[in-house]
């Protein structure tokens, strides 16, 4: 017990040291961030960091952290605390981040709570822009807890759809799309020249 609170009281002290350090040499580069603190972290550019995962040939898994393209809106230079990682039901080690956390419910009720929604503005930004690219309103969802909460994870599964294309008569749908001859079957479209603006 006493050695689990002592290895606790190291990670934060080289969290917090991390901090200062990058805090000194003036921002946070994701590239210098050891994966301890990557996950959820925004550069001084602006750019999120994001954790990857290696497999070296000899079988040995290494870790690094790079800049994304995923630009933070209005932070720069942070690193996500403890409190929020586990506030908001995240874990430290994500290797990328997807909206299907949102379809789990207990995923969603704790991003919701007010001790993550009230209080992590870096990871609730973040799922908002995941959600709004899925076409769901984040703070809808989160009022949506409960009967409705169903149906607007519904239209975060259903958001892979894909209208259909144009029918063709000659072809037909749905079964196995029949040989067209292109020579035959369509018959070259005459073009009339191009006219001089006067």
């Amino acid at each position: 017990m006493a050695s689990t609170m002592c290895l606790k009281n190291i990670a934060v002290l080289a969290l917090s040291l991390a901090v200062c350090v990058q805090a000194t040499l003036g921002g946070i580069t994701c590239e210098n961030l050891d994966h301890d603190a990557c996950a959820f972290a925004v550069s001084s550019s602006g750019k999120r960091c994001v954790l990857e995962k290696h497999v070296r040939r000899s079988g040995e898994e290494a870790y690094t952290c790079r800049t994304s393209e995923i630009e933070a809106d209005k932070l720069k230079d942070w690193i996500e605390s403890e409190t929020c990682i586990k506030s908001c039901g995240l874990d430290r080690k994500s290797y990328g981040i997807s909206s299907d956390s949102l379809l789990e419910s207990s995923f969603t009720q704790k991003l919701c709570s007010p001790q993550c929604y009230g209080s992590c503005p870096n990871i609730v930004d973040l799922y908002f822009n995941l959600a709004a690219g899925e076409g769901v309103f984040l703070p809808t969802l989160c009022a949506a807890q409960g009967a409705n909460a169903r149906r607007e994870m519904s239209e975060i599964r259903s958001s892979g759809y894909v209208a259909p294309g144009p029918i063709n008569a000659k072809l037909t749908a749905p079964g196995p799309i029949n040989s067209v001859n292109l020579a035959t079957d369509y018959p070259p479209v005459e073009v009339a020249p191009a006219q001089a603006p006067f």
